[in-house]
């Protein structure tokens, strides 16, 4: 078992890959600022540190000791990024940078990060993305994450840090942040528990890879102690779903047929992405991924419960 440490580990993603951690019997060290003074992950038996990932030293301090570092904060949202792009560079980037440096420093084994396996290959003709296929990022937050897995490789290089940039494409599930404005099936459910229509960007067509949270946290775990698959691996279920037949989903899950309101698809929306998994599933096995009706049905729960803790 490893000293694991979860940057980011109170958020959504990171929050259940702690609980997949504590469960496989790792030693797991939480960093993130628990701004609500609440933990979002189950597992009891973990050590909690308060900091912020833009204190150097706080950071080091975290990471001291540690065998595994996961990187799963992010400091802004594909909005927020478009919005102000230095923002991203001034935080996230810079802030990764001192983060993968302690990493070299205090010797760390390896570093996994949450990288993006939508918006990192940006428009391409490919039916089905695999790691191979050349990244071309078209928005500010693709930019960004690609910079990052840029300065993995850096460090790599010039230290012997060994890490490996999951590109995870279109994760859901309960614990998602009920007020970002990321992740289509959150949005509409939230929107349809709130009375409110929810917008669909062009004819609906779009395609993603949609994937359970819990089904990302267990593929993510599977890798620990096990030999690298490479610098990049692919995290997604490699089925495809275009907008309309979430809307369908969301609806029959729901029992209530939403308002639609249609806008024009923003200039940096990729019309289709779906991962290539094979490169996993030849290193770590074939994963368990459940259904999407079921993972909606999971998420809805989560929020009915979610929203009648705060009327």
């Amino acid at each position: 078992m490893s000293r694991c440490l979860v940057i980011g580990g109170n958020g959504f993603v990171g929050s259940h890959v702690v609980d997949a951690l504590a469960r496989d019997g790792h030693d797991v060290r939480v960093f993130d600022r628990f701004s609500n003074g609440r933990a979002r992950f189950e597992a009891g038996n973990v050590e909690r540190v308060t900091g912020d990932f833009m204190n150097v030293g706080e950071v080091k301090e975290a990471v001291r000791d540690r065998e595994i570092v996961f990187h799963f904060l992010s400091t802004t949202t594909p909005a927020t990024a478009e919005i102000d792009p230095l923002l991203d560079v001034r935080t996230n980037i810079t802030s990764s940078i001192e983060l993968f440096r302690a990493c070299a420093e205090l010797g760390v084994e390896h570093v996994y990060f949450a990288s993006s396996g939508g918006a990192i290959y940006g428009d391409t003709s490919a039916v089905s993305l695999s790691e191979s296929t050349t990244p071309n990022p078209i928005s500010p937050y693709a930019i960004g994450k690609l910079t990052i897995e840029g300065y993995l490789r850096y460090f790599g290089r010039t230290a012997g840090l060994r890490s490996t940039a999951l590109r995870i494409s279109n994760p859901f599930g309960p614990r998602q942040h009920r007020d970002r404005k990321q992740g289509v099936i959150p949005i509409f459910l939230r929107s349809i528990a709130r009375g409110e229509p929810i917008v669909v960007y062009g004819d609906g067509s779009m395609v993603r890879d949609y994937i359970y949270v819990e089904d990302v946290a267990d593929m993510i775990c599977a890798m620990v102690g096990k030999p690298s698959a490479g610098p990049v691996v692919n995290i997604g279920s490699g089925t495809p779903y275009s907008v309309n037949e979430i809307v369908d989903v969301v609806a029959a899950v729901t029992g209530i047929q939403p308002m639609t309101e249609r806008r024009a698809t923003p200039p940096t929306f990729v019309e289709r992405v779906v991962l290539d998994t094979s490169t996993y599933r030849s290193h770590f096995g074939t994963p368990k991924h459940t259904p999407l009706r079921e993972g909606i049905e999971a998420t809805w729960a989560s929020l009915m419960t979610e929203m009648s803790i705060l009327v």
